[in-house]
């Protein structure tokens, strides 16, 4: 049987694979488990997450990828066939093609290291495409008219903002702060203030269903259990909305600037059509309380959840290896 072209969204946080004819095929955290006395491999993806602060002092849940590079080259090798046969991608056969997103400003060096990886997967030919491009395409935008497409995608461990036009990205920006930032952000406000120690985890439930980054309400509380850090025994606490939003205020403000330094690097006319048609929004950021509101307020131009933004890459891809020939064009 013939190999399918493959996509992968290559994520800090997740792994989505997107298969052509099948469509997104899997979907995991990109974490392994490893016996660090046997180097065994014991886990990954969802089975390794839920593992995550909860192993023996000889096993330990590690994240390959860090701020959208690979950190540990062998791992995410191990992470990236372990995915790849989980998804049935290979073929009897032939090889398949595979079209890998990266953030827009890594190095070269590190990009050879992701299309490496890929190759070593068992690729017949590799395509590196930049995220916040993939992430614009999968949100349904098009990028190949003479006007002016914005995105800001913030991932697990970069933000991407990019203005696009005729296919090629006219400004951008990318920054080491996106979504596990923000997790950190509560982790120390709360250790700080509290003395308590809570998990990332938690951190990222808090996150996700608590947190408000615009109009916080004090009298809104939670619940958050951890371990005292003077008597090292576990507690609970109770904190307010406003709380959360003081705690991630740094590296919100970090990327309400970076997105105003890319606007400020763009063309006036391409800068009309931005106020006309706004910023959409991607990645698992995009789902933060308050965030819209605070980026109209501060950018002052409309802003756009995509439709699916914690798939837009994965979609991207799938669209991308629709059209082959603009593939090898960018190469």
């Amino acid at each position: 049987m013939l190999a399918r072209d493959i996509g992968i969204d290559l994520g800090t946080a997740n792994v989505l694979i997107f298969i052509k004819g099948r469509g997104i095929v899997l979907n995991e955290p990109s974490i392994v488990v490893i016996d660090t006395e046997t180097k065994k491999v014991l886990a990954v993806g969802t089975e390794a997450a839920d593992m995550l602060g909860r192993t023996p002092e000889n096993v330990k849940a590690i994240k390959p990828m860090k701020d959208g590079v690979i950190a540990d080259f062998e791992l995410t090798e191990i992470m990236l066939n372990e995915f790849i046969k989980k998804a049935k991608a290979r073929r009897v056969i032939t090889r398949p093609r595979i079209l890998i997103c990266c953030p827009t400003n890594i190095t070269p060096v590190e990009k050879n290291a992701i299309k490496e990886a890929a190759e070593r997967t068992g690729a017949r030919k590799v395509y590196i495409e930049e995220e916040p491009k993939v992430a614009a395409i999968g949100a349904g935008m098009d990028i190949s008219k003479p006007t002016a497409n914005m995105v800001l995608d913030i991932g697990g461990g970069t933000t991407d903002i990019a203005v696009l036009s005729m296919n090629g990205i006219v400004s951008s920006s990318s920054i080491k702060i996106a979504g596990n930032a923000l997790d950190q952000d509560l982790i120390k406000y709360i250790r700080d203030k509290y003395k308590l120690l809570i998990g990332e985890k938690s951190a990222e439930e808090i996150k996700i269903n608590f947190a408000n980054v615009n109009k916080p309400k004090k009298t809104e509380k939670l619940e958050i259990k951890g371990r005292d850090l003077i008597t090292g025994l576990p507690k609970a606490i109770e904190i307010n909305q406003e709380e959360t939003k003081e705690a991630m205020e740094e590296s919100v403000g970090k990327i309400i600037k970076a997105c105003k330094s890319v606007l400020e690097q763009t063309p006036p006319e391409l800068s009309a059509d931005i106020v006309e048609k706004g910023v959409i929004l991607t990645g698992g950021g995009a789902l933060l309380t308050g965030l819209v509101e605070r980026l109209e307020e501060e950018l002052t131009i409309p802003v756009l959840i995509a439709e699916t933004p914690l798939t837009c890459v994965a979609e991207g891809c799938g669209i991308l290896l629709e059209n082959r020939k603009q593939l090898e064009e960018d190469q």
